[in-house]
């Protein structure tokens, strides 16, 4: 089980990486959002491809930060009745969903869209859209999004059973640290109170 471990301490490690990189995903979203209006207004140009960019990069956003969304216990949950068990009780419920329907349906949709994916590569495929893009780099998100969260999960199943074993804490727990948004309001608090002195 140690070995396991230190694996997935390298996957979680993997996914902690990736998820502070792709986070810049949606800032270059933006900004081609707003670089499209505005030369859209100014100059009565645009183009399907600063669409479709945008399109790309949302769905790599999305895709690859799926396992680092994982990693971080912040994936839609709902704990009604879950919530109630005991800590171990919820644990065997997460291996079980891991097991029984994370793992199986991240390997079906890699195993169906690794073709899908190789046939655009090969064929070229662009969009239909006028000055629409190339469509396999986007094709190629989803068996790797999905391959990187079957790996967290592999991860997550392997925290699990070793708590379990009362070899680690409750990999579920976060530390208690502040959230970016009571950061940002303590840094504007902060400054506020500098100004005035």
């Amino acid at each position: 089980m140690h070995a396991l471990l230190k694996i997935s301490r390298l996957i979680d490690g993997m996914s902690r990486f990736i998820g502070r990189w792709v986070i810049w995903l949606i800032l270059a979203s933006t900004l081609i959002s707003a670089v499209n209006a505005i030369v859209r207004k100014a100059f009565n140009y645009s183009s399907n491809a600063f669409l479709e960019m945008q399109w790309y990069l949302f769905a790599a956003s999305f895709l690859l930060a799926a396992g680092f969304t994982l990693l971080n216990n912040e994936h839609v949950r709902i704990d009604v009745v879950v919530g109630r068990f005991s800590k171990r009780t919820q644990t065997w419920i997460d291996v079980f969903g891991f097991v029984v329907f994370l793992m199986p349906v991240c390997a079906t949709i890699i195993y169906l869209g690794t073709p899908f994916f190789l046939q655009a590569l090969r064929s070229g495929e662009i969009s239909t859209n006028a000055g629409g893009l190339i469509l396999w780099p986007v094709y190629a998100l989803i068996p790797l999004g999905f391959g990187l969260l079957m790996l967290q999960g592999f991860s997550e199943l392997i925290k699990r059973l070793a708590f379990l074993q009362g070899l680690i804490d409750d990999p579920t727990l976060k530390p208690v640290a502040k959230t970016a948004e009571e950061e940002l309001a303590e840094a504007i608090r902060l400054a506020a109170e500098q100004k005035k002195n």
